[in-house]
């Protein structure tokens, strides 16, 4: 009988191929597994008042200095391969203009407007596979949770209300003081993500405030909420520095604050971004029923 050299090098070569990827994932969902324990391990929580009758409850997963020195090691190799990622994918905007102390055009802004929705036209698959590698994380970045101040929390109504924004049972608002062009990306429990290019999810949340598309504000602020009564699960809010605006002293690294509501009950978060960064998993909390 004779035997088909080819033929069997090539299920030789496939049946490899088809137990590397099977030992892959394998090791992926190991891993996931693993960051979500440990994330469970140091989470905090506390009781909201009821809903319909049910108490409910929040869980807030931890942020990187929460962690042991070796899990703080493992988080960082896994942000060094995020942003390999998104460097490989070349989602960073090049540089264009140069630095204008004026303020932007109408002219100006129309064509930032219409630059977003080519670039979206060209990146917005790579973009999404680098939020579905974000969306695996299950710990914040590292930005200080800090307390909210009167004044973070008057800026930060001021700016929703001026843009016409709504609160609701769960908010969730960005905001930072230059003209670059940040986005909020929000990871919702029935798997959608809300941010500029899909404003309204299937389950009730809304991206109602979208800014800086075009440079038209030095104190900008961006707003997703749930109006009616949000969903249980998990939610995961990641930041993106979509593009450098060079403006009126504005740099490439933006600070930010971002204040999570859930339920009348705000948590505040002060952190920063540079131009050219992965998108950050800022932060990540459970919505869930007491008895849950």
């Amino acid at each position: 009988m004779l035997v088909d050299v080819e033929t069997v090098g090539l299920s030789v070569l496939l049946g490899g191929a088809g137990t590397y990827l099977l030992w892959r994932s394998w090791q992926q969902r190991k891993h996931r597994l693993r960051r979500l324990a440990l994330a469970e391990k140091y989470s905090t929580s506390f009781q909201l008042h009821a809903v319909q009758g049910r108490p409910r409850l929040v869980v807030n997963r931890p942020q990187v200095g929460d962690l042991p020195p070796g899990e703080q090691a493992a988080y960082e190799a896994r942000q060094d391969e995020r942003q390999t990622q998104y460097e490989a994918l070349e989602l960073t905007i090049p540089l264009t203009a140069e630095p204008s102390e004026e303020p932007a055009t109408e002219e100006e802004r129309e064509d930032e407007l219409n630059l977003r929705l080519e670039w979206i036209d060209e990146f917005g698959p790579p973009l999404n596979q680098h939020a579905a590698v974000v969306a695996e994380e299950e710990v914040g970045s590292g930005v200080e949770v800090a307390e909210a101040t009167e004044e973070d929390e008057t800026v930060i109504e001021t700016r929703v209300e001026r843009e016409g924004g709504d609160s609701g049972t769960v908010q969730i608002s960005l905001a930072w003081d230059d003209y670059n062009d940040l986005d909020l990306h929000v990871f919702c429990p029935s798997g959608e993500r809300i941010y500029f290019n899909n404003r309204t999810s299937g389950c009730g949340g809304v991206l109602d405030v979208d800014m800086n598309v075009r440079p038209v504000s030095d104190e900008p602020i961006e707003n997703v909420v749930w109006k009616g009564n949000a969903p249980l699960g998990a939610y995961k809010v990641g930041v993106h520095f979509y593009k450098h605006h060079r403006k009126r002293r504005t740099k490439r690294t933006t600070g930010y604050t971002l204040r999570v509501v859930t339920h009348g009950r705000a948590k505040t978060y002060k952190g920063s971004i540079k131009y050219g960064m992965a998108m950050q998993m800022v932060t990540a909390f459970t919505l869930a029923e007491l008895e849950k």
